[in-house]
């Protein structure tokens, strides 16, 4: 069963995952990130090339030729075909369709009342799937 982790609070979604995704990607971890829409992936796709001077994070959509070779897929349906089930770097405002499939999911949920009221029923909803559920708070000690 997948380990689900909640990180909420976060200033800042897109550079939040991007530190998330550059830590799994050093470990050796396959990585899927979900966006909430097509805006949001195309942020997270110019953001993972912009954010360090000095890390690689090798990326593509899912679907691309190169999916099943690269570390790092970026999503926003459920349709989409994910090559790994490591890690699941959750973005968007949904429960992915195919969240049981992965080892490790990491919802991140903003401080934005809209993002937290989502975040909370994600939560709710997992918790009677009975998953192992974990929950961090940026910015707190």
């Amino acid at each position: 069963m997948s380990r689900i982790d909640f990180h909420s609070n976060v200033p800042d979604k897109i550079a939040y995952a991007c530190r998330l995704v550059r830590k799994a990607y050093a470990a050796g971890n396959r990585v899927v990130l979900m966006a909430d829409d097509a805006a949001q992936l195309a942020a997270l796709d110019a953001e993972l090339w912009t954010f360090s001077a000095t890390d690689f994070l090798p990326h593509v959509p899912a679907g691309d030729a190169l999916a099943a070779h690269t570390a790092i897929i970026l999503a926003d349906s459920d349709d989409a075909p994910l090559p790994h089930h490591e890690l699941l770097v959750n973005l968007a405002r949904r429960i992915p369709a195919h969240v049981g499939q992965f080892q490790r999911v990491i919802e991140v949920i903003s401080a934005d009342p809209d993002d937290a009221a989502a975040g909370r029923q994600r939560y709710v909803a997992y918790k009677r799937q009975d998953y192992p559920l974990t929950h961090f708070v940026a910015g707190k000690t």
